[in-house]
């Protein structure tokens, strides 16, 4: 992000960056093995013929001990007879006529599809207890939290029980602020203004040391006060997992106009010039892409609220860049997080070798899922810094245009000066500017593929080429396009030299008709 505020840091007020939308799921996860609801029917001495009357009148405990008396009591209470009704409006209507300002807001009750179980037959004729879709009743409680703010708790009142927790991560961080006393202007769930940024992100940064497993606990003994009673002889506890985490990064710009001279621009090159590759290197992708063909992306671009929303899907998960007021936000949404590692020990052996293992969806790996949504947002961020380049094409190709000293070597000696505008070193330019090698960098085998797309298996010819790229890079490295990663053999583009490559290469291909429109 260090391009970006270089660039814009005149007319931006100041940066958050932490969770926005959180939600964690709650299974009991022995119900869920292939024999589970048989060993809970076994270990509570159940005759499989009792199964349907059985689970008919645990869902009955249940609900009696559900907070369903007490949000009737408030008049809070309302049975919704679709699921497509939007419960988040209902729930604030209830908040607003009610004058809530603190606790439980209301219960809805509404049908929905889900999960469970029922009895069937086996090739043996015997009966047995399988999993399948099918519909029950689930309780939604929405709560003005005292440390989460807004927030909603789902319940499942049928086997085998499941809970899924809403919290957002700025509601929160509007508490934390209150309860400080630091000042702040907001609308919806970003803030246009705080009165102190770095204190404020130190607030935000207090929400990953959060202990998940005992809050999300604490949440759920309040809605769901039967567990784990009902369970009889099987009392297993909740394990609970992050069904979707959205990392916002907030970009505050001094006014409206500030931040809308530059956003059309941004979002036109990003719809059309981030592809595929792009799109997964910003995520963190690394190494091949393309051994079983293209990854699919899908990019959006549509109104959303008062701005415009972009939007690319990739395997389950999103990179979004959306505008509201002063306010610009890159987010990065995970929903399937297998794509990403996370360093630390085998799950089964907490005490052996740490290694880049799979991200799971515990809430043990939530501090990483921080981590690589940040990076993800500051990737983007930077790919964006430089399209609102406002030197002229002159200033930025005259220095490169000129021999310079050769990095290391004795005083005098000199490398070659560039054509930014020729075939062969717009190629060059091309080839290390490619967004894929942002997270890794570029190698001389890298740009050897870039430059010379036909393989070959002549070793003589190998190291000619890998001897030409060789000087190629010390000439790119005497221009400052280029910087070695220490201890390594891997280059990356430095973050200025991004943006004047981005613009030349922009200015190379423009039509005559589009400069002399400009020049009008």
């Amino acid at each position: 992000m260090k391009t970006f505020l270089q660039r814009f840091g005149a007319v931006v007020l100041g940066i958050l960056s932490g969770f926005d939308r959180l939600v964690f799921k709650g299974k009991l996860r022995q119900l869920y093995a292939p024999e589970g609801m048989n060993c809970y029917l076994s270990a509570n001495h159940l005759l499989y013929v009792d199964f349907r009357q059985h689970v008919e009148s645990v869902t009955q405990r249940v609900l009696e001990a559900s907070l369903i008396a007490q949000a009737k009591r408030l008049r809070r209470f309302e049975y919704l007879n679709s699921s497509q009704v939007s419960k988040e409006e209902v729930a604030r209507k209830y908040a607003e006529e009610h004058q809530v300002n603190e606790g439980l807001v209301c219960v809805l009750q509404c049908v929905e599809p889900c999960w469970s179980f029922d009895l069937d037959k086996k090739a043996d004729g015997k009966l047995t207890v399988v999993g399948k879709p099918r519909k029950c009743s689930f309780l939604y409680h929405y709560y003005l939290h005292p440390q989460f703010g807004w927030m909603h708790v789902r319940l499942q009142t049928w086997f085998p029980f499941e809970i899924q927790v809403y919290l957002n991560g700025r509601e929160w961080l509007a508490r934390q602020m209150d309860r400080v006393g630091l000042g702040y202007r907001r609308s919806d769930n970003k803030f246009l203004w705080v009165e102190d940024w770095p204190v404020t992100q130190q607030l935000f940064d207090q929400q990953l040391q959060t202990t998940w497993p005992g809050l999300l606990d604490a949440l759920q003994r309040q809605v769901h006060p039967l567990h784990p009673g009902h369970l009889g002889r099987l009392p297993v506890a909740y394990n609970w997992t992050v069904y979707q985490s959205e990392w916002a990064t907030d970009v505050a710009f001094a006014s409206r106009q500030d931040l809308e001279q530059f956003y059309r621009r941004w979002v036109q090159y990003a719809f059309l010039n981030f592809d595929s590759t792009d799109v997964l290197r910003f995520l963190g992708r690394s190494g091949r892409l393309y051994e079983q063909g293209t990854v699919a992306i899908q990019t959006k671009v549509e109104p959303f609220y008062e701005g415009t929303r972009l939007k690319h899907w990739v395997d389950h998960n999103s990179l979004k860049l959306y505008d509201h007021l002063n306010v610009l936000r890159p987010e990065t949404t995970i929903n399937e997080p297998k794509g990403f590692r996370v360093y630390r020990t085998a799950q089964d052996d907490p005490d052996g070798e740490m290694k880049w293992r799979i991200l799971r969806r515990n809430v043990a790996d939530l501090y990483r899922r921080a981590q690589v949504s940040q990076a993800a947002n500051e990737r983007y961020l930077e790919a964006l810094a430089g399209v609102s380049e406002t030197k002229s094409v002159k200033e930025l190709t005259a220095p490169l245009c000129q021999r310079v000293p050769e990095p290391g070597k004795k005083p005098g000696r000199k490398v070659r000066a560039l054509n930014p505008l020729g075939a062969t070193d717009a190629a060059l330019l091309t080839a290390i500017s490619d967004p894929k090698h942002m997270v890794n960098g570029v190698r001389n085998r890298d740009l050897a593929q870039a430059l010379y797309p036909e393989p070959t298996t002549d070793a003589q010819e190998k190291r000619r080429r890998s001897a030409r790229v060789t000087r190629l890079i010390r000439i790119l490295r005497g221009h400052s396009l280029l910087h070695k990663i220490p201890r390594t053999h891997r280059y990356q583009v430095p973050a200025d030299a991004r943006t004047r490559i981005l613009a030349i290469l922009a200015a190379r291909d423009a039509n005559p008709d589009e400069l002399t429109s400009k020049a009008a």
